[in-house]
């Protein structure tokens, strides 16, 4: 029995028969994981057990239940399937090999090649083909050359988690960010009241830093980290009360003007507070990719031989497809727009709502 996710063209990793998935590049997320097990860790054993019988008993519950929080955000995002968009079919990408043709014997090759579409809110937005994933980039995705695919919603790809951050794990990466901000402000807070109260009982502050070594090293990991990780908490705050990614924010997608007309985003509610329940309280789709489908050779899995679309076309690709997905045309996404096909196409393939 053969599932999806063993024969997909990723550079994801993949675990738990298909249910977890990570980046190829992880090692940053390992330093990560050690530096806050670690840093909690030397809090548990040399500050809260005097912090504990000094002044209160809830000071290492509380502890517990916020680095628990930031484990379990840190390892949500981490694993999960951010938004990868399945790649297109041989079907599909002869459909569009003919159409282009058809369309004007001097048109652009579909690696070069970007159509305009109409969203429901009028405006008109050009769709960039990816040559790698054989499709035409539907609105907020971006390619990730990291773990070469396209992402729903790209906002980045963060080393610090090993994974991207897209439509569905972006709320898990800021309650990530958030999370750790008041573990590690909770750290440094209580190192220093430590430090304090130690100095009281010794005849000099000197004497009470020798006795806490590994209270000064947890308050110097917390103290250089606290500005970056609650400023990129305020950041990324910043842009969901915006409702822009942070890949939208450094291209100003939404700023820019064109000769006419002012693009306005159009995926704003209109007030700050909308947008922000509305990112993190609203409803995630299911994954695009249904990685633990079972792929039966006899019946499902058809290797069809593919000319690859690059400039030369030089080379074949093998390629395995699963005949539900080229029946159901791969599952592909589109959000309030016109289809980028034929109206054939469309009603054939119904939209999918992935914003």
């Amino acid at each position: 029995m053969v599932r999806k996710w063993e024969i997909i063209e990723s550079k994801n990793r993949f675990y738990c028969d298909g249910r977890c998935l990570t980046g190829r590049n992880i090692g940053v997320f390992i330093l990560a994981l050690v530096l806050i097990i670690v840093t909690s860790g030397l809090f548990f054993a040399f500050d809260c057990p005097y912090l504990a019988n000094r002044l209160h008993p809830a000071i290492p519950v509380f502890a517990a239940i916020i680095f628990l929080t930031v484990i379990c955000f840190i390892f949500r995002t981490a694993c999960s399937d951010p938004g990868i968009l399945p790649r297109g079919t041989s079907d599909e990408i002869l459909y569009l090999e003919r159409s282009n043709v058809s369309n004007s014997p001097q048109s652009v090759a579909l690696p070069g090649r970007t159509i305009e579409v109409q969203m429901s809110s009028g405006h008109v937005i050009q769709l960039k083909f990816c040559s790698t994933c054989k499709i035409f980039r539907p609105p907020r995705v971006s390619h990730c050359s990291l773990c070469d695919a396209c992402i729903a919603n790209f906002d980045h790809h963060c080393p610090w988690v090993g994974n991207c951050v897209g439509l569905r794990n972006y709320r898990y990466f800021y309650l990530f960010l958030f999370s750790l901000s008041i573990l590690c402000a909770y750290i440094f807070a209580f190192n220093i009241t430590h430090v304090v109260l130690r100095a009281q009982e010794k005849p000099s502050f000197i004497d009470a830093i020798r006795d806490t070594p590994a209270t000064v090293v947890e308050a110097i990991i917390c103290f250089f980290s606290i500005w970056s990780i609650v400023g990129l908490w305020g950041y990324h705050t910043y842009l969901i009360c915006r409702s822009i990614t942070t890949n939208e924010d450094i291209k100003n997608t939404w700023n820019a003007s064109r000769p006419g007309m002012t693009m306005k985003n159009p995926y704003s509610k209109g007030h700050s507070c909308l947008n922000y329940f509305s990112i993190l309280c609203g409803p995630l789709p299911p994954s695009f990719l249904n990685l633990r489908a079972i792929v039966k050779p006899d019946d499902h899995i058809n290797m069809t031989r593919n000319a690859m679309m690059n400039t030369n076309n030089a080379q074949d690709l093998i390629r395995y497809q699963h005949e539900e997905n080229r029946r159901t045309n791969n599952n592909r996404v589109y959000t309030t727009m016109t289809h980028p096909y034929s109206e054939r196409k469309q009603n054939s393939y119904p939209p999918r709502d992935y914003v």
